[in-house]
């Protein structure tokens, strides 16, 4: 049992010999022509660009909450104004939805029109 214990603490410890001059991992150099190179950092920046424009759609999420937020805070104190604060409601909503659509439009006119 001990001799079985110190052969498997020998093979744990032994590494393999390796000459000072061999490379672990080959290096090869990379060929890509510079149509490549452009194309891909095209569709990079085109990536990037969608990205950050649709920063604004999360921006939108939060002026929904806002408005709807608001409406129940203004009906908690005047029930009397219901339609009125629901029509203006409605507007803050759709105002707020039409600029996240507007940033998801430009994201997507990024990425397939440009």
């Amino acid at each position: 049992m001990i001799g079985a214990l110190r052969m498997c603490s020998r093979v744990a410890v032994v590494r393999p010999v390796m000459s000072a001059n061999s490379a672990v991992f080959a290096a090869r150099p990379l060929h890509t022509s510079h149509a490549v190179m452009d194309e891909s950092l095209e569709q990079a920046s085109k990536f990037i660009g969608a990205g950050c424009a649709t920063v604004g759609v999360a921006g939108s999420g939060a002026g929904i909450g806002t408005v709807f937020g608001s409406l129940v805070e203004g009906y908690a104190r005047n029930p009397s104004l219901k339609t009125q604060l629901f029509s203006y409601c409605v507007l803050g909503f759709a105002l707020s939805e039409a600029m996240g659509r507007f940033c998801l439009m430009i994201a997507f006119l990024i990425l397939f029109a440009l």
